[in-house]
């Protein structure tokens, strides 16, 4: 398998050489050369396969020959160490509970096989030099990277947060680690910080002193792993009749992108509603066909506080830069803190659910396509613990939320974090 830039300026590389650089250097996000659609035969027998079996399939093609099979297969065994709980809310809406991992966020699987795909190219070099994972986050990757990636073999983490925006538990996930792993609060946005990150993969002066790669979902490593939420949905709703339709809470758009990977091999969905909140970028881009990007705006579902999503390339690329094609099968909807708030009391108080508001959103998303497409069975993506955002969730709901014991362990850990406001101040940190 080879992957090419999407600024088609850049020579193809490899499955190791496109984790390893992260962005290539035309400043394009890499995508696989082809995409070869699993059997009809595997797709109708999914229930007859274990998880394992089922990732391997999904992501093998995309791997190729840099790692082996049984190596390949022990790096998804280690990544799928949790499950991705549906919980029923109604007769045709499910919950996708991806929050059950170490981190308690749906990213917990891209930064674990992430993690363990550059472990295992650095065991298998032993003459290479140190990677240094180059990270910002709006709230959830840094601790789900942070995790995945401490105590890693040769390989040093720099995380970027903007600082004031993410919640007290998502700061002290991602700043109490030590070792390898180094926190970086930022003056700013989250914009603000994935814009050092670019520029810190663009500057010669950094590269010659160091080897970078990214964990965002830019990483096609981060990326892809995430395909397999939507097989496992499929695999527990395969003999349901309805035709199935995931919502997804979408800020970068890789989760959502990575769902439309999993169609384009053969899954049977049937569409994808994308929620947003105040960063309506999408959204507008299908009302209008304009894409135009924006200063992002702080809302209370922080991880999707984001103006310019990265991943929004690559959903274009999967459809071949068609914008009908795009637009009937996506639909983009956005809601305001107000409304958030409003469906978290109402998924409390009609099913005793407790959400997080970018679940919340997510269920907004599928109740309103629902209204018009009432024989579709809805999938919603819960991508965080509500815990993680006990602050902004409206009380009494707030106060029912019980403290996991991997967050209890945290809380009386010191903050370890370096602050900074310039370019300058981070190119100085990473050389020294």
């Amino acid at each position: 398998m080879e992957y090419f830039s999407l600024n088609k300026n850049a020579p193809r590389v490899s499955f190791k050489e496109a984790v390893i650089r992260g962005l290539a250097p035309d400043k394009g996000l890499y995508f696989p050369s082809e995409i070869n659609p699993l059997s009809k035969e595997f797709i109708d027998n999914i229930q007859d396969y274990d998880p394992v079996t089922v990732a391997f399939e999904v992501i093998k093609q995309f791997v190729g020959d840099d790692i082996p099979e049984e190596a390949l297969k022990n790096i998804i065994h280690e990544t799928l160490s949790f499950d991705f709980p549906l919980v029923p809310l109604g007769d045709k809406t499910f919950s996708l509970e991806l929050y059950h991992g170490p981190t308690l966020a749906f990213k917990d699987v891209g930064a674990r096989f992430m993690a363990r795909c550059l472990g295992y190219f650095n065991s298998q070099d032993a003459q290479s030099e140190n990677v240094t994972v180059l990270v910002a986050t709006s709230g959830d990757t840094g601790g789900a990277v942070a995790s995945g990636f401490f105590k890693v073999p040769g390989v040093e983490v720099v995380i970027l947060y903007p600082s004031g925006k993410v919640s007290d538990i998502q700061e002290k996930q991602l700043t109490t680690f030590g070792e390898n792993i180094a926190a970086v609060e930022v003056e700013g946005t989250f914009d603000d910080c994935q814009a050092m990150v670019k520029r810190a993969f663009l500057d010669e002066e950094l590269i010659q002193h160091k080897k970078l790669t990214s964990a965002n979902s830019i990483n096609v490593a981060r990326w892809l792993p995430q395909m397999f939420y939507y097989f496992m949905a499929y695999r527990a709703l395969a003999k349901r009749p309805e035709k199935i339709v995931m919502s997804v809470p979408s800020g970068n758009f890789g989760n959502i992108c990575a769902g439309m990977m999993a169609q384009k091999l053969g899954l049977p969905i049937h569409h994808f509603v994308s929620g947003t909140n105040a960063n309506r970028v999408v959204p507008e881009f299908l009302a209008s066909g304009n894409y135009d990007p924006k200063p992002s705006v702080a809302t209370i579902s922080n991880a999707m506080d984001v103006g310019a999503p990265s991943n929004f390339v690559r959903i274009r690329e999967i459809y071949d830069n068609n914008f009908d094609v795009l637009k009937s099968n996506l639909t983009a909807l956005s809601y305001s803190d107000e409304q958030t708030e409003e469906a978290i009391r109402e998924l409390y108080n009609d099913f005793g659910y407790i959400a997080d508001p970018h679940g919340a959103i997510g269920y907004l998303a599928a109740r309103e396509y629902q209204k018009s497409h009432s024989d579709d069975l809805l999938v919603f993506l819960e991508t965080a613990h509500p815990v993680k955002f006990r602050d902004v969730i409206p009380s009494p709901i707030s106060e029912a939320i019980q403290l996991p014991e991997s967050i209890l362990s945290i809380l009386p850990k010191k903050k370890k974090a370096e602050f900074i406001s310039t370019y300058s101040q981070l190119k100085s940190k990473l050389i020294n």
